[in-house]
Formats: structure tokens, C-alpha cells, sequence
């Protein structure tokens, strides 16, 4: 398989089993319109850019996956709930809690350590502190990318692994194109997709 092949493969499997229901669909546009500007803030203001990338972009993204996709059995895929946890190549739920545990606790290790043992200047003031939790944000999320990359890199090998943090880095844009006709779905009272008439270009033998 190409690089395109699979990177085409990797999205279609994230979309088919992780984005059933409209208001998530909805939510992953308004979060990859966040994503974008934390893309274009994060030349000029890291710590700005984290923020919008975390508080925004993120709690909009995860919101969906929480709340509003369904857990029960897949009719669509006809696969369970916890066989699509187990075939997640990126973070599934399980591991989406641990990497959300570890942003939640950033400032509680802040608020032990102003200087973070010595890699940060303590911060004076609320802004200052704000700035410095931002900042552990920006690493924590980059180095979730790296880690999950190298990790698959020992699991699937190098190609898969770059694949998916192409896949990471790109999925703002690709979810704009294909989610944003979900709020006129929703409109209409189409509250789940059912994958039917969605990405002409998957090959047939890649849709099951």
C-alpha cells in the first residue's frame, strides 16, 4: 500500500467508525476552524495558540467523541464498540483519557513547581502563569503526536506512523471538506450518517 493509499485508508476508518453522529460531525468543523488559527498563531504566539488549540479546538473535538458518538454496536460496520477501540491506530477513548488527565493536571504541576524543576521562568502574575500552563500544553500535545508516531513506528511500521501524524496534522483540513454540510444535516433532522453516499474515492476492497 502507497502512503496515499493508506493515509486515505486511515481516514476513512476514523471516519466510519468515530464520526456517526451529525453534532459530532459539527463539532469537528467549528474544532478544526480552531486548529487553523491556532496553526496560524503558533508562529507568532505559542502560548496563544495552545490555548486555542487545548480550550477550543480540542474540548470542542473530544465533546463529540464523549458525548454525542454512540457507543453501542456499529449496524453500519457491523463491529462492536470495543473492536473499534482495539483497531484505533491513533488514540482511542481509553487513551484520549490518559492524555486529557495529563493536560487537566498541568497546572496543579505548576502550581507545585512555578519553574516546572528549573525549565521555566516562575511566573508573578495570572497572565504569567496562564502563559506558562500554555506553553506545557503546546509540548504536552506535541509530544502526544511523537510518541503515538514512535510507537506505531514498533507496532505497524515507519510508513504507518508517518501516516498518521500526516493524517493528525492535515485532519483540520480534511475535516472542514468533509463535514461541512453537517450542520444543514442536522437541519434537516438527519442526525446520523450513514456513510452510504460519503467518500466516492475509497476503494471498495478498503471500505470493509
Amino acid at each position: 500500500m502507497t502512503f496515499r493509499e493508506e493515509l486515505q485508508k486511515q481516514r476513512w476508518d476514523d471516519h466510519r467508525y468515530y464520526h456517526h453522529n451529525r453534532i459530532n460531525q459539527f463539532l469537528h468543523l467549528l474544532s478544526a476552524s480552531c486548529f487553523l488559527i491556532s496553526y496560524g498563531l503558533v508562529f507568532f504566539h505559542p502560548a496563544a495558540a495552545a490555548l486555542v488549540g487545548w480550550l477550543l479546538a480540542m474540548t470542542l473535538r473530544q465533546t463529540g467523541h464523549f458525548f454525542f458518538e454512540p457507543k453501542t454496536y456499529d449496524e453500519v460496520n457491523k463491529a462492536s464498540h470495543d473492536f473499534k477501540e482495539r483497531v484505533k491506530v491513533g488514540y482511542n477513548l481509553n487513551r484520549k483519557v490518559v492524555l486529557l488527565s495529563i493536560w487537566a493536571l498541568t497546572p496543579a504541576a505548576l502550581l507545585l513547581s512555578p519553574d516546572l524543576l528549573g525549565r521555566l521562568s516562575p511566573a508573578t502574575d495570572l497572565v504569567g502563569f496562564i502563559s506558562n500552563t500554555a506553553l506545557i500544553w503546546l509540548f504536552v500535545g506535541l509530544g502526544a503526536v511523537v510518541f503515538r508516531t514512535v510507537h506505531l513506528f514498533k507496532l505497524m511500521g515507519v510508513q504507518s506512523g508517518l501516516v498518521w501524524m500526516t493524517k493528525i496534522f492535515t485532519d483540520p483540513f480534511h475535516d472542514i471538506k468533509i463535514y461541512q454540510k453537517a450542520p444543514y444535516y442536522i437541519l434537516k433532522g438527519e442526525m446520523y450518517d450513514t456513510m452510504e453516499d460519503w467518500y466516492d474515492d475509497v476503494p471498495l476492497d478498503q471500505r470493509t
